[in-house]
């Protein structure tokens, strides 16, 4: 309990610091333990969903048992795309000459966070791509979002996990697998409008992709990616956030020269008044 505090206390300490709290009420780290804690990531297991053109998720035990000295020792070994699972893309995996995962600033990572709600579009549509109009509308009822946020989108698709034919439209893999995705992104016009007009520091979805499953030139990561604006994709349930006053932790491992990687994500609400 008291090593959780401490680090704790050392995260709040670093958004503090890094101003990552500008525009919202700053937490008391000694009110850490009545703070809510929700995590976004889906745990990585055989049922982790990749890219149809990806190899899934493998766990291999390499040793689990008594040894010949008499203490108990486990060890497993991870098999695993960058891009599968809940993970983040490092600028590099669209912009020639981006940074690649480890030369992300960690400042870029932490920060206020908003959540908007296209859940009711995305039920409509498999195919929907998130709008600046959408944007518009979340402002008109919350307010502007504030330069540097990191801005989270429900579209509801979480729910379907760890389905692939409910979350991907498909349980096909290989290209033909790519060619029948069916799930909802970002469209390009919006994605160059949060990075242009409100400057933001990361963005997030709860799907496989920012962009929609029917890209072909995947022309949102190109604009989010070029700007050195991280993308989190498939992010777990979103529908306890509420539309803003919460703070983003989004920590991926530390791969040189990576283009993505794992990432684990909470988001933290302030305690309840």
């Amino acid at each position: 309990m008291v090593k959780g505090l401490i680090n704790g206390l050392v995260v709040l300490g670093l958004l503090a610091g890094a101003g990552c709290l500008a525009g919202h009420p700053r937490f008391d780290p000694l009110a850490l333990e009545q703070s809510r804690l929700i995590d976004l990531t889906h745990a990585f297991g055989a049922d982790t969903i990749v890219w149809p053109t990806e190899h899934d998720f493998r766990l291999v035990v390499q040793q689990e048992g008594e040894t010949p000295t008499g203490y108990y020792y486990a060890s497993n070994r991870l098999e695993m795309p960058e891009h599968g699972g809940t993970h983040i893309d490092a600028p590099v995996h669209f912009a020639r000459g981006g940074q690649k995962l480890d030369e992300i600033p960690v400042e870029r990572l932490l920060g206020a966070g908003v959540r908007i709600d296209v859940s009711a579009q995305c039920a409509r549509d498999r195919d929907y791509r998130v709008t600046i109009r959408d944007f518009e509308g979340w402002e008109a009822a919350h307010g502007r979002i504030p330069n540097g946020t990191i801005v989270l989108l429900d579209t509801g698709f979480a729910r379907f996990w760890p389905s692939r034919q409910d979350y991907l439209g498909t349980e096909l893999n290989g290209p033909e697998g790519v060619r029948a995705l069916h799930f909802p992104g970002v469209h390009p016009e919006a994605a160059a409008w949060l990075v242009r007009e409100r400057q933001i520091k990361a963005i997030g979805i709860d799907t496989a992709s920012i962009d929609y499953g029917q890209s072909t030139g995947f022309e949102t990561h190109v604009a989010l990616l070029s700007r050195n604006v991280p993308v989190f994709e498939n992010l777990g349930d979103l529908r306890d956030l509420p539309a803003l006053g919460f703070e983003v932790i989004a920590l991926p491992m530390k791969i040189a020269g990576g283009t993505g990687g794992p990432l684990r994500i909470i988001a933290v609400l302030p305690p309840a008044q």
